[in-house]
């Protein structure tokens, strides 16, 4: 009872869904007595269903009968109805990205949920398809899961986001486009469709995506879940560790997709060749390049690969530094 009493009910959204969805006069609103009682209700409902919330001393009024809580059913079996006093919620419930259970206890499947599982989904599928003992079939399956997952995840952002096109016609898609071009969600979404539509899985390709996935799963679970047990013995530490390390996460992921760029010209002289999906990389790194949304990590990706081997090709490889000048012409070159 004593942990009951020193709950912080104040810091959790969800005491508020639970207190703004009772309706009942703002003068017993007012009475500390009544607001500690459903205090204690809510934490016997979502923290400990063991704790014992002794019932309340009825008191006879013929000017007032007490409604019931909005979450039971109401005079059920009545034979007559009874009158009610007229009562008004205090505050309108606000809309929360969360997915607690509301005062009902169902389940919210809201837009930020939706984004989680999908989210989710693609970090497992992740880790099993970057796990070097998994199997060929079952880490490739997985590789294809992940960006299938993100591409989900990413196309259901959008429609959140911007809608659907107002006329599909040309004009409007193009309308349309103008609108999420350069945004972060289209570009992962071109992304996966580049490697998704290659015969040969390259694993490696679903590191940039997992580093997405982790960002957007951290401060759901934070937001959420940072009240339960699971979450402060064993996801709190590496939620926070993500948390402070997230520049270092966006670096990490725009150095993959362009070291990812210069394996897919490697393969193009093995018998993996694809010209195809390596001049629409490239396209996608020249975007990436210039969009706002990506442009500072990948300025300073390509920035670090030049300090370190531009002295060595001055140095060993002189001759390289005119198709290199007309490749950086080409990749600078807006449009």
């Amino acid at each position: 009872m004593a942990e009951a009493l020193a709950y912080n009910y104040e810091g959790d959204s969800r005491w508020q869904d639970y207190w703004n969805n009772i309706l009942m006069p703002d003068n017993m609103a007012a009475n500390p007595d009544v607001r500690r009682r459903y205090q204690l209700k809510f934490y016997q409902r979502y923290i400990d269903p063991d704790l014992k919330v002794e019932a309340p001393a009825v008191k006879k009024n013929a000017s007032y009968t007490a409604p019931p809580e909005s979450e039971r059913s109401t005079n059920q079996g009545a034979s007559r109805p009874r009158p009610q006093p007229t009562v008004r919620p205090r505050s309108q419930p606000t809309a929360t990205a969360s997915a607690a259970p509301a005062s009902g206890g169902a389940f919210r499947l809201d837009r930020q949920s939706i984004q989680f599982l999908a989210n989710a989904w693609v970090l497992v599928m992740a880790i099993v398809a970057l796990f070097p003992l998994v199997p060929r079939g079952l880490g490739d399956r997985a590789y294809r899961f992940t960006l299938l997952g993100t591409a989900l995840a990413c196309s259901h952002s959008l429609y959140s986001a911007n809608g659907a096109p107002r006329t599909w016609n040309l004009q409007g898609l193009q309308a349309w486009l103008q609108s999420v071009f350069i945004g972060a969600d289209f570009l992962h979404l071109l992304y996966c469709i580049a490697f998704a539509s290659s015969y040969h899985p390259i694993r490696y390709a679903v590191m940039p995506v997992a580093c997405r996935a982790l960002e957007k799963v951290v401060p759901y679970l934070k937001r959420n879940f940072s009240n339960t047990t699971i979450y402060r013995n064993f996801l709190a530490k590496p939620c926070t560790l993500v948390e402070s390390n997230t520049l270092a996460i966006r670096q990490m992921s725009a150095n993959v997709e362009v070291g990812l760029g210069f394996l897919l010209i490697f393969n193009v002289l093995t018998p993996q060749r694809n010209l195809i999906q390596a001049l629409v990389y490239w396209q996608l790194l020249k975007l990436k390049y210039q969009a706002p949304a990506s442009s500072a990590n990948h300025r300073q990706a390509w920035s670090q690969l030049s300090s370190r081997v531009m002295p060595l090709i001055n140095r060993y490889a002189p001759f390289v530094r005119t198709p290199i000048g007309y490749v950086q012409r080409w990749f600078l070159r807006t449009g």
